[in-house]
This record gives C-alpha cells, structure tokens and sequence, in this order.
C-alpha cells in the first residue's frame, strides 16, 4: 500500500526532473546504476564510519532513482524487460548494501552485537522475501502480498538508522530491526501460503518436474 501511494506521489513529483535529464541525453538505466552506486557508497562508507544520520540522507537522496527511472523509461517509451530486470537486481544491491553497512557499524565502532544480528537477519529474510516473489512469479502465481514489502523494510530502517544518528538510544533501532526481521518473515509466511493456495490442484509430476532448476 505504501509502495503504491509512494510512487505515485513521487511520479508527479519527479517528473520534471525526468523530461530534464532525458532532454540532455541521460537514459533511465544510467540514472539506476547511478542511484544504486550512490546508495552502495552512502551505506558502506558512511554507516560503518559512524555517520547514521548523514549515511541516511546520501542513501534516501538516491534511493529515488527507484521511481526516477521509472518514470524516465515511461517518458522514453521504452518501458521493457530489460529495465524492468537491471531495477530488480539493483534494488536487491541496494538493500544489501543497507544492512550490510549497518552491520559492520553495530560490529564494529557501534559494539552492538544484538543490534548486528538484527541487521543481518532482515539482510537475510528481505533477500527472501524478494525471492519467493520472483520465483513464484516465474512459475505464474502472484505473490504480491505480505506485511513487509520493500518500501515498508527500507523506510523503517532509514527513519530509526537517521534518527539514531541524531543521538536516539542505539537499542530503538535494535528494536525496530528485530520487529523488521520479524515482520519480513511473517511476509514470506504469507507468500508462500499464498503460493500453495493458488498451486490447489498441482500434483506431484508439476513438483518433480520443478526439481533441479533452482
């Protein structure tokens, strides 16, 4: 729900911007590797730094290249299957980058192992979360649902990451990351369930037949 109210808030907001850079030559798949290169970088050289606040900003500044791209493929008429493929796999280099980087911070300089943990948890379950969508989706059921979505995962942890960088107790974003871990593994709970729902009347030869190709 987030997600799709976000997007069409920020679509009418970014579009300006989009015609701009389109006009001067720039293609929606430069400007995705360029926001994935500036979330990286913010996440893995400001948050281990100690810089949460100032890490958060960099990141939330790119992290719009999401929706930018979007938005300049639709302007271009060249919405495809590539796009749509290079913005998934970089938006998982994106979270990744994320967690990681708060997790050599916690660590590290932070000393905050329970915090660590946390954070290497929601790594692992957002990754699956993204996972089960597309591997249920290859197969041709829907899986778009759950309590979690990525939107939801990376404004919890921007919000409490920046905040704590403004001097909020470390162990609210310890708590916020361990309700996030556990939100993300409700939401692959609900995708699979949703998954074994909509497979009803598969039997065992479609299974077999799935077997060896992950």
């Amino acid at each position: 729900m987030l997600n799709r109210h976000a997007r069409t808030l920020f679509t009418r907001i970014l579009t300006p911007l989009a015609r701009f850079l389109l006009d001067r030559g720039v293609t929606a798949d430069a400007v995705t590797i360029a926001g994935t290169l500036g979330v990286v970088l913010g996440a893995l050289v400001l948050y281990p730094a100690g810089e949460l606040f100032w890490g958060t900003v960099v990141i939330t500044l790119f992290i719009f290249s999401d929706v930018l791209d979007g938005v300049m493929a639709r302007l271009a008429g060249s919405p495809g299957a590539w796009g749509s493929f290079l913005d998934s796999t970089l938006d998982r280099v994106q979270d990744a980058a994320v967690f990681l980087g708060l997790m050599l911070w916690f660590f590290g300089p932070g000393d905050l192992a329970p915090a660590g943990t946390a954070a290497a948890a929601c790594l692992i379950l957002g990754q699956l979360v993204s996972y089960v969508r597309a591997k249920a989706e290859s197969l041709g059921f829907d899986a778009n649902t759950g309590i979690a979505e990525r939107a939801e995962r990376l404004v919890v942890t921007l919000v409490f990451a920046g905040l704590t960088g403004l001097d909020l107790e470390p162990w609210v974003l310890t708590g916020a990351l361990v309700l996030l871990a556990a939100a993300s593994a409700v939401t692959v709970g609900q995708r699979v369930a949703a998954v074994y729902r909509q497979a009803g009347g598969r039997g065992a030869s479609d299974r077999a037949a799935q077997w060896g190709h992950e």
